[in-house]
């Protein structure tokens, strides 16, 4: 076949071939149950430090997937993170995709606190009324938040199925992330300064294709 006229389903097969591949030639593979969402996550970014800098709490994946096959609703810090959010498998499972940094709300109460937007948001998804059906947070942007989000948690005002903890950057963004770092709640985090707004999006989507049926198993990517 000409390489250049394969097709989007036949470039993101060999991706994943090639990303395995690597992984086997830089050691054993992660542990079967995180090895799609660390694929994925190489496939965004290119960067295969992700095989170490991602952290799961024990059976962090399994809650994932249940979650949002029970139709849970995902939040966002950013817009750009939700639109990268495959609408189409979360449709599919009944789900929400939800971002309140553009509520007039968040921009209104952060002025008034002299606090970020993000921080704020956070606390609107807290007061949602989801009708039973969990929540799964992806921060790729904004420690502020995913610090807000654990003191919530800890305050009992919300209780997600799953934190996606992925913010990028150089201030606060190392200590956002260890408060989750050896919590029992569960949480996939990327430890360090990396992640970022597409990195939350490719873990949401990694989650979104096991939970819809199109992996077929824990390894190598499926056609749906």
């Amino acid at each position: 076949m000409d390489r250049w006229q394969m097709g989007p389903e036949e470039i993101e097969r060999r991706s994943m071939e090639i990303i395995e591949e690597e992984l086997l030639s830089r050691g054993e593979l992660p542990p079967a149950e995180n090895l799609a969402v660390v694929k994925r996550v190489i496939h965004t970014t290119a960067d295969f430090d992700y095989r170490e800098n991602l952290v799961f709490s024990p059976g962090a994946v399994a809650a994932g997937v249940e979650a949002l096959r029970a139709g849970a609703w995902i939040v966002t810090d950013t817009n750009m993170a939700l639109a990268g959010v495959s609408k189409a498998a979360l449709e599919k499972l009944g789900g929400r995709g939800l971002c309140f940094m553009a509520d007039p709300a968040a921009a209104r109460l952060a002025r008034e606190r002299g606090e970020t937007r993000a921080a704020v948001s956070m606390e609107l998804a807290a007061g949602l009324d989801t009708g039973g059906a969990p929540l799964v947070f992806a921060i790729g942007n904004a420690p502020t938040a995913l610090a807000r989000l654990y003191r919530l948690m800890e305050e009992g005002r919300v209780s997600p199925a799953l934190v996606i903890g992925v913010p990028v950057g150089f201030v606060n963004v190392v200590e956002s992330k260890e408060l989750f770092l050896g919590s029992s709640r569960p949480h996939i985090i990327a430890r360090g300064r990396k992640g970022g707004s597409t990195v939350a999006a490719a873990i949401c989507n990694a989650l979104l294709y096991q939970a819809a049926g199109r992996a077929q198993s824990w390894g190598r990517e499926e056609k749906p």
